[in-house]
């Protein structure tokens, strides 16, 4: 998607509140449909004050729905005060208002203001509103970029900030107007607005980069907010491409939904590549980012550790997620916690097991497990326990289920989660591999075919 840089000299004649309102309204209506709901992150900073001010102005002559929702971090003995403030604006305005309070913990390990703002963004993405509106603008682009390179990020860290984020709902009217642009509308409508203190700490940052170091390189460059700004649209267009490229190389190599990689494609490709491939699988896969080094030695392991080497590496901490290998295939897969399996079958046609996983139950002529002919009413839903024989072809004699995973070629540790299926305590059908030949539908009986989707 393409951004468009603002600058204040592009827009040198008329009334600043005229040509943001037609800014915003071309925004608009390029990426809200007729009938949206949008939801305002209104901290009640010059900002986003001057935001909701636009969007009711759009309200008017637009279709969409505006609701306005102040998040309350509990950080500043002026919190309190803020909060009124925003509900007074919203109020006074006939604009629906939210309050949400939220629990900013400081010893999270990643700070403060990170900390807040996973805070801030969980609250505001789950009220469900089609849309939120965010007032980041060509200034906060500037410092974000700066501070990713600062970390020494990649090409999509350095893109900085989208003004459409698709997944998580967010939208940014604002993020080619300047800072100054915002002050001047301000002021001309007159509007009153908070200062949060913090904003003055240069402790964190964001606020040194804004204070100390873009003023220094604005005395050499003064335009180097807009060209930071540019870059970062630059950027994001090469971060496109990358993707695109990544999703070529890993599509034909992609199996069983997407939570698993043929590690022989990935042979196929560069270092380059092959890195860029396994960063597009874990985003693809709703995953954070691993760095640089760690993406490498991922990439490693699993390209060129020992065949019969157990490689088991964390991938996201909070959710439990590891990278695992098995057989030529890389796994996406839960933790090692196995969840006690003691459940049963009335009838559903979806059971959803204590892990996550599902059960799905379908009826079909002359397939699958026959319940009606057997007067199966009821089914057992458990894990295995050791020692397992089963029989699913009829010409074949009974086997463990071990060898039967084992030829089914199913991961050691899926095998543990795998949830069997018995009528009392027969073991009649395992998903995924079969059903006991003396159980089996035929010919014009109905049957019940499941199936496991971890």
């Amino acid at each position: 998607m393409e951004r468009k840089s603002h600058s204040a000299n592009q827009r040198t004649s008329g009334s600043v509140v005229g040509r943001l309102n037609q800014y915003v309204a071309d925004f608009l209506h390029s990426h809200i449909p007729s009938g949206a709901s949008v939801l305002v992150a209104f901290s009640g900073g010059l900002d986003s004050r001057v935001l909701l001010d636009i969007l009711l102005s759009q309200k008017r002559s637009s279709d969409f729905t505006l609701r306005a929702m102040h998040v309350h971090h509990g950080l500043s003995p002026n919190a309190d005060a803020w909060a009124a403030f925003c509900q007074d604006v919203c109020q006074d305005a006939s604009i629906p208002f939210e309050l949400a309070r939220v629990h900013v913990p400081l010893d999270s390990g990643i700070g403060i203001e990170a900390a807040a703002r996973h805070a801030r963004y969980t609250a505001l993405i789950g009220d469900g509103a089609d849309y939120i509106a965010l007032a980041h603008h060509q200034d906060d682009q500037a410092e974000t970029l700066l501070l990713q390179l600062f970390r020494g990020a990649g090409v999509k860290g350095l893109a900085a900030m989208a003004p459409v984020d698709i997944k998580r709902r967010l939208l940014r009217p604002l993020l080619g107007i300047s800072r100054a642009e915002l002050e001047a509308y301000a002021k001309e409508r007159k509007l009153k607005w908070i200062e949060d203190e913090s904003n003055l700490d240069e402790h964190y940052d964001r606020n040194y980069c804004r204070h100390t170091i873009l003023p220094v390189l604005e005395e050499r460059f003064p335009a180097v907010k807009e060209a930071l700004a540019r870059s970062a649209v630059h950027l994001a267009e090469t971060a496109g491409l990358l993707d695109a490229l990544a999703a070529l190389d890993a599509a034909q190599y992609l199996v069983g939904n997407g939570k698993q990689l043929q590690l022989s494609g990935l042979k196929t490709l560069s270092n380059a590549r092959a890195r860029n491939a396994l960063r597009w699988w874990f985003t693809s896969q709703g995953l954070p980012l691993p760095s640089a080094n760690r993406l490498q030695e991922m990439l490693h392991q699993l390209l060129d550790a020992k065949p019969d080497a157990v490689l088991k590496l964390i991938v996201d901490s909070e959710n439990g997620i590891w990278l695992k290998r098995y057989q030529g295939l890389a796994y996406l897969e839960r933790g090692d916690d196995i969840q006690p399996l003691a459940m049963t079958w009335q009838g559903e046609r979806e059971l959803h097991l204590p892990d996550g996983s599902r059960l799905l139950f379908e009826e079909v002529l002359g397939a699958g497990l026959a319940t009606r002919k057997l007067g199966m009413h009821k089914l057992r839903i458990s894990h295995r326990v050791g020692g397992e024989r089963f029989k699913p072809d009829a010409v074949r004699p009974t086997r463990t289920l071990k060898h039967l995973l084992q030829e089914a070629h199913i991961p050691p540790w899926q095998r543990e989660r795998l949830p069997l299926v018995y009528a009392d305590d027969t073991l009649v059908a395992v998903p995924n591999i079969g059903v006991s030949a003396d159980c089996q539908a035929h010919g014009n009986e109905i049957g019940l075919v499941i199936t496991w989707h971890d």
